[in-house]
């Protein structure tokens, strides 16, 4: 029985409010459920029951070392629709301190951020499978810097992404 898709990810962090007001600011997340010390946070136009789980640790908690010294999670990657969102949210995060970094992986275009406890996640758009060529495809071999102005007319700032990949044609 394949899996079909992620349902939520859960996150442990140092303040619960502090990570809920970022993710709202950022990405638009509502709480949909909060007790002390959790909250249980939805995306604008997700059917899910919660997208985000946030468990309060404490501010006594250190710095997550995975990949560095550790294994664990790398990052969590959200799917926008269009380039307009994903440059929408570029400026969000840049005005909260928190991009960190922005490549173009020829199929797809992402932006890397970090959450106040220095998680980080991508939110990405998907190149539609129709209009991925075999020049998309070769230039898959090396990740680019992301010119999101040269992407947007290239592609269009209004093109859904991920039709034919992520979501059925």
């Amino acid at each position: 029985m394949p899996v079909q898709r992620l349902n939520h990810a859960v996150l442990y962090v140092r303040d619960v409010e502090r990570s809920v007001a970022f993710y709202h600011e950022a990405l638009g997340f509502d709480v949909v459920m909060g007790m002390p010390g959790a909250a249980f946070l939805q995306a604008a136009g997700s059917t899910n029951d919660h997208d985000l789980g946030l468990f309060q640790i404490g501010a006594q908690a250190g710095p997550t070392t995975a990949g560095r010294t550790s294994v664990g999670l790398y990052h969590l990657a959200w799917e926008v629709d269009t380039l307009e969102e994903l440059e929408r949210i570029a400026i969000k995060l840049s005005e909260l301190d928190a991009l960190v970094g922005a490549s173009d992986h020829a199929t797809t275009k992402a932006l890397y951020a970090q959450d106040p406890d220095g998680l980080e996640f991508e939110v990405s758009w998907l190149v539609p499978a129709a209009l991925i060529t075999p020049e998309v495809l070769a230039a898959r071999e090396s990740i680019q810097p992301l010119d999101l102005a040269a992407e947007k007319q290239r592609y269009g700032g209004q093109t859904r992404g991920g039709v034919g990949i992520s979501i059925p044609a």
